[in-house]
């Protein structure tokens, strides 16, 4: 099975310290990957107590050394096809300058996602403050729905359940039952623009004694909905994780009635058959 991971961090994201562009790739290609894409975070808001602590006011890459660096690696790496990608942190506060990214760059994929939320970042704990699990997860989704229908301009939505992943709540997974109606316009809008939703397994991991799991009936819905385009990326930041449980994913894929995994290359779905 020709499997691609689709959500990697290099040298170029903020946080990607622990590896670079040719330790990954070399990685995915002992993993048995065929491709992989380079999704550097570029999130042009960063909340006050998260810039104060990591001393940065923007998360931004080199798009230009990023992407010399993705062409030299793939001329002396065999075996493994390397794409261009950006991860675009959404933000009300910053429409205008993603816009002039996305007009000024050419990628093979971009991915949205929303990091940061209501001047706070999940990671750090804030958000959660004064809300129970079910108004910090809608709403959460309910941003996530307004953002990526402003912004139209990308491939795949990122980590819809980000927000599970660091809460303090019991209820640690983003269930369709409980959110079915703003689930239902995310998903319908996804599937009626043509775009992909990502299994990040991140997500999924074990995590201060809590474990997310995927809800198989929002993968269902989608599918009942029209959508046939779902991205695997593992969100890795270490060249270890790249491809991380990408097999028991797809056969779990297949096994929910679709016919494909989806990458992208110059921003054109290429399905590949499961």
């Amino acid at each position: 099975m020709n499997l691609y991971d689709n959500h990697n961090h290099s040298q170029f994201s903020f946080d990607g310290k622990r590896t670079s562009v040719e330790k990954s790739a070399i990685a995915a290609r002992e993993h048995g990957l065929a491709g992989l894409c380079f999704t550097d975070h570029c999130d042009f808001f960063v909340p006050p107590m998260k810039a104060a602590y990591e001393h940065l006011m923007k998360e931004e890459f080199d798009v230009a050394s990023q992407q010399a660096e993705i062409d030299a690696v793939s001329a002396r790496v065999e075996g493994i096809r390397i794409f261009k990608g950006v991860e675009i942190g959404m933000y009300c506060k910053c429409h205008e300058v993603i816009r002039r990214l996305l007009s000024t760059w050419h990628f093979d994929q971009v991915i949205a996602s929303v990091h940061y939320i209501d001047d706070t970042d999940p990671f750090y704990g804030g958000y959660y403050e004064d809300k129970d699990w079910k108004q910090a997860y809608g709403h959460y989704l309910e941003t996530i729905y307004r953002e990526m229908t402003w912004m139209g301009d990308f491939d795949v939505l990122g980590h819809y359940d980000y927000v599970a992943r660091y809460a303090p709540y019991p209820q640690a997974s983003i269930l369709y039952r409980d959110f079915s109606g703003i689930i239902d316009s995310i998903l319908q809008y996804l599937a009626h623009e043509g775009k992909a939703l990502e299994i990040n397994t991140k997500t999924y991991q074990p995590y201060k004694g809590r474990t997310p799991v995927l809800d198989r009936n929002i993968l269902l819905r989608f599918r009942e909905l029209g959508g046939e385009f779902i991205s695997l990326g593992s969100d890795s930041h270490d060249p270890e994780r790249t491809g991380e449980n990408f097999p028991y994913y797809a056969e779990f894929v297949r096994s929910l009635g679709f016919r494909y995994l989806t990458h992208f290359e110059s921003r054109r779905p290429v399905p590949l058959p499961l």
